[in-house]
């Protein structure tokens, strides 16, 4: 009987000291508690958030808008699905990352030897060098908007050039004035998503929305245009159409695989172990939440306001987005949304030039840290040439077409490759065997990898339509 109840009083103690112990891990909720929540998640995260802040880029606002004006809320299940492929193989790579002693590009070099890495490392530098010049176009178009006014008109071309000449000076002195550079990094590419997300919320209110006409645009539907062809078509006049353009773009702009890939970079960088899988995952279900949400509401503004009233072709770069937003919420809307443009514009003018200079250094076996000496030339020199382009451009009146085809072409070959090495090294045993990686996660990583082949191959097709015929 004593001996009975020793273990039964031991059992309690263990029991005592268990519920203890549970306690400090996950201390009862009170209101102050419940009010830091988001606080707390927002200092949690991290990595993803330098991803969303890549790929919420001028371009993918432009493509909102178009979308939004042309289809009104019903293309919001693309975007949602969308935004689920990129959270799958954000995650993915994150569990890569943390799953390999080596960096992605490393892993790629032992085992399918130097060449291969290289490839993918020059590959994505020359489509970052090449889209980087679009990243400067933008630059040069918030500038305008912001400091344009109703009496005097634009800005003259050289404070615009000066302008964007200080900006790229400014990001290469941040980036060799700071010796650690991704906690940094880290909070800027915070602040300028809170910056965006205040700029498209009030236009958004603004705009009012349409309830109902949201939810029924979740629900999967195709509309008569979309389903009239899949592939672009050359008219009798020889010129190329694609009747998908704008939902290709918004696809492509939304589930970003070379942006994914960095991220198996950056849980490295921001020191996160095996042991911080879960947080990754909610790294990456956040991060490219708040990309969604962002697309979303710049395409919800746009479809309230624009969809029926407006040619889309009258958007051709996000300050013409501005500038209609203008007379109808007045001069403070559109500052803050062109506060949010350049937000963007920043965001992913910074990260995009290092993703390319990061994994062009690695690929060739020069380091694959952000903090090492050649990523960090490598950066300037893919900001060189965007800003290059994007002064002739502006001087000259040029629009970089030839730029842009070169960069598609090469993301017809660059981004599938990316992709299926993502895949295969999940498929990996000895990486299985350090991180484990859900069905769910696997079978959506998959089908992320067959959209972008075939998003590669319509890109193809419109290419040769475009250099046969000219």
């Amino acid at each position: 009987m004593k001996r009975q109840w020793l273990k039964f009083n031991g059992d309690v103690q263990d029991a005592d000291k268990t519920l203890q112990k549970t306690c400090r891990r996950n201390p009862p909720m009170t209101p102050s508690s419940i009010m830091l929540a988001p606080w707390r998640l927002f200092q949690r995260v991290g990595p993803a958030i330098i991803v969303a802040s890549v790929v919420l880029g001028p371009g993918s606002m432009l493509v909102a808008s178009k979308v939004g004006c042309q289809y009104g809320y019903a293309m919001l299940w693309i975007l949602l699905a969308s935004s689920l492929l990129m959270i799958s193989m954000t995650a993915l790579a994150a569990r890569i990352g943390l799953g390999t002693r080596n960096t992605l590009c490393g892993e790629l070099a032992n085992r399918f030897g130097r060449p291969y890495a290289m490839l993918i490392g020059v590959l994505l530098f020359l489509v970052v060098a090449s889209f980087q010049s679009s990243n400067n176009m933008a630059v040069v178009t918030s500038v305008q908007t912001v400091l344009s006014s109703a009496d005097s008109g634009s800005p003259p071309q050289s404070l615009v050039i000066t302008s964007l000449i200080l900006f790229n000076g400014l990001i290469v002195a941040i980036m060799f004035g700071l010796k650690n550079l991704y906690k940094p990094l880290e909070w800027l590419m915070k602040f300028l998503l809170l910056v965006m997300l205040l700029g498209f919320g009030a236009n958004l209110v603004l705009a009012g929305t349409a309830p109902m006409e949201i939810l029924r645009g979740l629900v999967p539907t195709v509309s008569w245009d979309v389903a009239s062809g899949f592939w672009p078509v050359r008219n009798p006049e020889g010129q190329v159409l694609d009747p998908l353009l704008a939902v290709q773009g918004m696809i492509a702009t939304t589930f970003s695989v070379a942006a994914a890939f960095y991220q198996g970079y950056l849980v490295n960088e921001k020191g996160w172990t095996v042991a911080n899988l879960r947080q990754g995952l909610t790294d990456s279900v956040f991060g490219i939440t708040v990309l969604g949400g962002c697309s979303a509401m710049i395409m919800i503004t746009s479809a309230s306001v624009f969809h029926g009233k407006l040619d889309p072709d009258q958007l051709r770069t996000a300050a013409d987005v501005a500038g209609q937003l203008e007379p109808l919420f007045g001069r403070g809307a559109t500052l803050l949304f062109g506060f949010g443009l350049f937000a963007a514009c920043f965001s992913s003018f910074l990260v995009n030039a290092m993703i390319g200079g990061l994994l062009l250094s690695d690929g060739l076996g020069l380091g694959g840290s952000i903090d090492q000496a050649w990523p960090r030339r490598l950066t300037v020199v893919a900001l060189l040439a965007g800003m290059a382009v994007a002064v002739f451009a502006t001087t000259t009146g040029q629009n970089p077409v030839n730029v842009i085809i070169f960069a598609q072409a090469l993301t017809i070959l660059g981004l599938p490759l990316i992709a299926w090495s993502l895949m295969y090294l999940a498929s990996c045993r000895d990486i299985r065997q350090v991180v484990k990686i859900p069905h769910w996660m696997y079978g959506m990583c998959a089908l992320g990898t067959v959209v972008t082949f075939v998003l590669a191959a319509r890109t193809a097709w419109k290419l040769w339509l475009q250099l046969s015929g000219s």
